[in-house]
């Protein structure tokens, strides 16, 4: 089958792969319809590795999925050809002790999507677990199916934090998972989400997704931004989603007294973790890896339209210019935040 291959760091081909998947008693074959261009895909084309995960022979990209079902395993009822679906892309060993546990995305074992060895989804099928499929409905397209996996993030994000309705928060970060995490954030109950970025491009996206404060912190100091917007007090909830490492070591900055911060973004690079500042202000500190049990959810308030993703994907390319997607997504340009890539019908 043709797909997008790394083959090596900064060399990518769209070519046929040998690859042959055989379908199991509770699996789907899924044709891809859109596949979400991600920062990790994106760090593997430009760095060849992720801290441990290092790409030593060619390997598929793409993680963020939503497509057609082809055919069904023996033993499958509750899909049927010709269902519209999106997939959460981590398989866990289903007798794992963190899978028994409900901790299946911390399961060491868990196989993902375009995570070395395991080949992503830019190619036309994918064989998959039913058990990790979901049902779109029909208001839900493709392009928002594919989102689902970011989105997830931020929903998790969301639920770790334990928002309560009214609480401020804070998101550093206006990329694609800082900008879900706002979206759920909004839809958790936050009154308001004060975002910090330096684009001030991403910024404006974010200024029209609701309730948002935009501050970019080139001109402006974040902490005494949000002291301004909360009567000195400081916001409930932080949301470190940049990954940077500056951003991540000032998060108790902003933070009120009893609040929460979650290290969402993950930094390639060890941080100044500032134990007397959250002890000072007794902080709950919560940490997200990928997500669990939220991908329901997440389908459910797109369907219900309690979450808008539209916004978000700002730049959408053909399977045939998918070498051409990822040069587009390395450079960053400023006020790009999600890149899709159409598979062919």
């Amino acid at each position: 089958m043709k797909a997008l291959v790394l083959e090596e760091k900064l060399k990518l081909s769209l070519r046929d792969f040998p690859l042959k998947e055989t379908l199991g008693p509770r699996d789907l074959r899924i044709a891809l319809r859109t596949v979400g261009v991600c920062g990790s895909d994106v760090h593997y084309y430009t760095h060849g590795a992720i801290g441990p995960f290092v790409v030593r022979e060619p390997m598929i990209l793409g993680h963020e999925a939503a497509g057609v079902v082809v055919e069904t395993g023996a033993e499958v009822t509750e899909f049927k050809p010709g269902d519209r679906v999106c997939m959460e892309p981590g398989i866990p060993d289903p007798n794992s002790r963190a899978t028994r546990l409900g901790l299946y995305n911390l399961d060491p074992a868990v196989r993902f999507w375009a995570t070395p060895p395991v080949h992503g989804v830019l190619r036309p099928t994918v064989v998959h677990p039913a058990d990790f499929t979901f049902k779109l409905p029909d208001n839900v397209s493709f392009a928002a199916g594919a989102m689902v996996e970011p989105l997830a993030v931020g929903v998790h994000a969301a639920t770790k934090a334990r928002v309560k309705p009214g609480d401020i928060a804070v998101v550093t970060g206006a990329g694609p998972i800082g900008l879900v995490t706002v979206l759920a954030a909004l839809a958790a109950g936050c009154a308001r989400v004060i975002v910090s970025d330096v684009d001030e491009a991403k910024l404006d996206i974010a200024s029209r997704l609701g309730p948002v404060t935009p501050v970019n912190v080139r001109s402006e100091n974040l902490a005494d931004r949000v002291k301004r917007e909360t009567d000195g007090w400081g916001a409930d909830i932080v949301f470190e989603c940049s990954g940077n490492e500056r951003a991540a070591a000032e998060v108790f900055d902003p933070l009120c007294p009893g609040g929460t911060v979650v290290f969402v973004g993950i930094p390639l690079s060890p941080i100044a973790y500032d134990v007397s500042a959250a002890q000072i202000k007794e902080a709950r500190i919560e940490n997200v890896f990928r997500y669990a049990h939220v991908f329901p959810r997440c389908v459910a308030m797109l369907a219900s339209s309690a979450i808008d993703v539209s916004p978000l994907i700002t730049k959408t390319f053909s399977f045939e210019e998918s070498v051409e997607a990822f040069e587009f997504a390395a450079e960053a340009p400023r006020g790009q935040v999600k890149v899709q890539i159409e598979m062919p019908a």
